[in-house]
């Protein structure tokens, strides 16, 4: 993509409610764009990272087993109703009406939704387990929307539900989605801590969420720093495996500040062991047995010919919000560098051109298409702007490599840098085998 092609309103100036970096870098880089309180729409730069943070949530749930699925945006009321969420669940569900008059509401959630397919469609415990999960937006009327996408009104979120015939099987799904969730957000380069939580709306006795350590954080956790050092590489796909991980994380104390009580943090924690801090939740992990089955009906044919309702999770991970929560966890002073893996391009090409000289932009060009016949994502800044500003520019953006073709550039070497750290001379080939290795 040449940058004079690619939609991407750069602006210096800032809405005042914008208060936060992630906030401030994605409105001054023209990731996004705000449509109304709370709600955003996302512009080709923002878009793309979101999408590939998308594929990798993907990647990992098709890993363990999910199958993914589709639900709508718009519900019914009646299966809320029949839970008992309809009017408990508050001002947050944005309740409409269709031309009909039958009562509607906007999904801020869907655990009654996959509850209704699911009681229509499994009947035996022979088709036990399963776990689903789709990828759809969620629109929740939050009274005082802030941060962005970080706490906005509409968002984009993974959500998946699992069911089991009993209790023993439903702690394995929930330690799959655990070791799903340890992995996913180490790709997308986040040290998320699973914290015991509360389970708020959502219901049920057990529940984790995963936390990432940011300063900007609403979240007050406590924990054990010998958490952060679990060695994630010990551990497998197996259920001994998996069981012994949540045992291992949970053997430390890490709590956010709903779960938190003083007395229990200084017993269980050394002074010199005791972590303090902000962080900013990227992931919530449920399980609630029968609370939506038993009032929904949801039964199987359990052994024996009884019938039993289906002991229940779900598992949420904000996609929307990781791409603020990652620009939290990587933004230090005026530059932003995206993890490789998540990055809108692999690296960018920036000449220095002027009007009177060409010969930069043309090679620029030509390394340009040997890195796109390499399947090597890249982004050529082909705007005829001093060297300084583009530098700039392109802390801001954040792509972690840069090509530089200016005035320390030979006939075969070129300055190759990753953002933030010295540049090196090197051959293309070199910096080919460099970024098809990183």
């Amino acid at each position: 993509m040449y940058l004079s092609k690619l939609f991407i309103p750069i602006t210096k100036e800032l809405s005042s409610e914008a208060k936060i970096k992630s906030h401030q870098l994605m409105l001054r880089t023209g990731m996004i764009k705000q449509s109304s309180a709370g709600i955003y729409s996302w512009l080709p730069l923002g878009f793309k990272v979101m999408k590939k943070i998308e594929q990798i949530v993907r990647e990992e749930q098709n890993l363990i087993g999910a199958q993914e699925m589709l639900m709508p945006t718009i519900q019914s009321s009646e299966i809320w109703k029949e839970s008992g969420r309809y009017e408990d669940y508050g001002e947050e569900m944005l309740r409409i009406k269709d031309r009909q008059g039958r009562e509607m509401l906007y999904g801020p959630t869907n655990e009654e939704l996959i509850t209704d397919i699911f009681r229509s469609s499994i009947k035996s415990y022979k088709s036990l387990p399963q776990l689903l999960y789709h990828i759809q937006w969620k629109f929740r009327d939050e009274i005082r929307p802030r941060f962005g996408v970080m706490r906005c009104r509409e968002f984009y979120m993974k959500d998946a539900y699992s069911f089991d015939l009993d209790e023993e099987g439903a702690k394995k799904s929930y330690n799959k989605m655990f070791y799903s969730y340890i992995r996913t957000f180490n790709r997308l380069g986040l040290k998320a801590i699973p914290m015991a939580a509360d389970t708020g709306p959502i219901g049920g006795d057990l529940s984790h969420e995963f936390i990432i350590l940011a300063e900007t954080g609403e979240s007050q956790i406590y924990a054990d720093k010998k958490i952060f050092e679990v060695d994630l590489n010990k551990y497998d796909s197996s259920d001994g495996s998996l069981e012994k991980m949540r045992k291992d994380f949970s053997s430390f104390y890490a709590v956010t500040d709903d779960k938190f009580k003083e007395n229990d943090f200084n017993e269980k924690v050394k002074k010199e062991s005791q972590v303090k801090t902000k962080g900013i939740e990227v992931g919530h992990i449920f399980y609630f047995g029968d609370k939506y089955s038993t009032p929904l009906n949801c039964l199987i044919d359990a052994q024996g010919g009884k019938k039993a309702p289906v002991k229940m999770g779900s598992y949420g991970i904000g996609i929307s919000r990781l791409v603020g929560a990652t620009i939290e966890a990587n933004y230090n002073n005026e530059i932003m560098k995206w993890p490789r893996s998540i990055s809108p391009f692999d690296v960018v090409i920036i000449p220095s051109i002027s009007k009177n000289n060409k010969e930069n932009l043309q090679k620029a060009e030509k390394i340009y298409k040997e890195l796109k016949n390499q399947n090597i994502d890249v982004l050529l800044d082909d705007v005829d702007e001093n060297m300084s500003n583009k530098f700039k520019k392109h802390d801001l953006i954040g792509i972690p490599y840069q090509i530089i073709i200016g005035s320390k550039s030979e006939e075969d070497k070129f300055e190759f840098k990753e953002l933030n750290s010295k540049s090196t001379m090197l051959s293309l080939e070199s910096i080919k085998s460099q970024l098809k290795n990183k």
